[in-house]
């Protein structure tokens, strides 16, 4: 190219001010933080809010990544509370037990405990939801530390004002960042919650809408009775099965959750009265359950709160015409099973005769193999001199079938083959 078409000078190109483009994405990133909430049904949400509501320690157990300090952010966002994260690992004891202050005259004074800032700043405002992350990370000191902060609400010198709740968030051991198991007396004062991700909520919550979290509705008028049934089911079950006062587990690692003694068992009957006053499901009810006291004693207590809505077998036995018996079938056979031992022990003609009509309703409005042992119970306690109702014969088929099944067992116990003929003529 000829020199004199050359350009005599080059221009750079236009450099952004960085000023200005770091305010453009501070833009963006604004933009992507927005989003809105929704009420949505979310069963591990209102278990936490229900705890939350109720002031108990919570311990939120998850994987990493699956929102655990998110959900937290959200609820105190929800209920105006302040909220406050401390990261227990990277704490001393000290800052838990409070750091010793040299005063005047320490000799008659004493040596005060100062608490850390962010328990000022919580006493200050009155109110606050305390979020100690990464607990299963903190060494068995600092957790021993933390004792008398999730359980009494005091740090050195200083008392939590009873607007300040607790809740904390761990990994499991295997995918902790060098974790430890938590100590059982620390276990013991939590309700632990499985935090586990709902594919809907996570994609609709990336898409700029999440559930809503907000405390319980209590209904003003079932407090007194929320209060009556929770103390009935606890101590119920408890004096029928007394080995589950106190149970520590055997292993390490199921010591560090959820297991029975009186403290969490009190936490338990506390739960239960606000559930019921707030009329939530039985599958909430079952995570706060099992997550006090463990799944084993946990699920007795389910099993045992549906008993103790089954309706009395006297009052069947009065008026079977217009019995109303379970939809499930287990709850069902309860109550018939219950009918016929009311009348085994109050064998009375008039009795027996109701106990049939309602085995015949029972038939009438559900699966009739649940009848079996019923009817053919009810049939050995016939007296002398007792006619059979004529209601029974609609349940001919049933009963039957119950002789031979017991025939049937009776031939596999001697050896025979099940399905032998008895004679000539006899049923299979």
């Amino acid at each position: 190219m000829p020199a004199a078409n050359l350009p005599t000078t080059v221009t750079p190109p236009a450099v952004p001010d960085p000023a200005s483009q770091l305010d453009v994405a501070g833009v963006l990133l604004g933009l992507l933080r927005e989003s809105t909430t929704e009420p949505r049904p979310d069963d591990q949400l209102e278990a936490l809010t229900l705890a939350v509501a109720a002031d108990l320690p919570v311990l939120l157990w998850g994987e990493p990544g699956i929102g655990k300090t998110a959900a937290l952010t959200q609820l105190a966002a929800a209920l105006d509370l302040p909220l406050t994260t401390v990261i227990a690992s990277v704490h001393e004891p000290a800052d838990f037990a409070g750091l010793p202050v040299v005063g005047d005259d320490p000799a008659h004074q004493g040596v005060p405990m100062a608490p850390p800032d962010w328990a000022v700043r919580l006493v200050r405002a009155g109110k606050g939801l305390l979020f100690l992350d990464e607990l299963s990370t903190a060494p068995p000191a600092v957790q021993a530390a933390l004792l008398r902060l999730v359980l009494e609400r005091r740090i050195g010198a200083l008392q939590l004002p009873p607007g300040v709740r607790i809740v904390a968030a761990a990994n499991p051991r295997a995918s902790a960042a060098d974790g430890w198991e938590l100590s059982p007396p620390l276990a013991n004062r939590f309700v632990h919650l499985q935090w586990v991700h709902d594919h809907d909520v996570v994609v609709r919550g990336l898409g700029g809408t999440w559930p809503r979290a907000s405390l319980p509705r209590l209904a003003p008028e079932r407090l007194a009775d929320a209060v009556v049934f929770a103390r009935r089911a606890v101590c119920g079950l408890l004096a029928a099965r007394p080995s589950l006062v106190h149970r520590l587990p055997d292993s390490e690692t199921r010591r560090g959750g959820p297991w029975p003694s009186p403290r969490s068992w009190e936490m338990t009957l506390c739960l239960i009265a606000f559930a019921t006053a707030a009329g939530s499901s039985r599958d909430v009810l079952s995570l706060l359950v099992r997550g006090t006291v463990g799944d084993g004693p946990g699920l007795e207590l389910l099993a045992s709160l549906d008993r103790m809505d089954l309706p009395d077998p006297e009052s069947l036995l009065a008026d079977p015409a217009s019995a109303v018996l379970p939809e499930r079938g287990d709850l069902r056979q309860a109550v018939l099973d219950g009918v016929v031992a009311a009348v085994r022990r109050k064998p009375d003609r008039a009795r027996w005769d109701a106990a049939w009509a309602l085995l015949v309703r029972a038939a009438e409005t559900g699966a009739p193999d649940l009848l079996v042992v019923p009817a053919t119970t009810l049939a050995s306690l016939r007296r002398e001199g007792w006619d059979v109702p004529a209601s029974i014969e609609r349940l001919a088929g049933v009963v039957s079938l119950s002789a031979r099944a017991d025939r049937a067992a009776a031939r596999v116990a001697s050896g025979g083959p099940a399905g032998s003929r008895t004679g000539g003529n006899g049923a299979r």
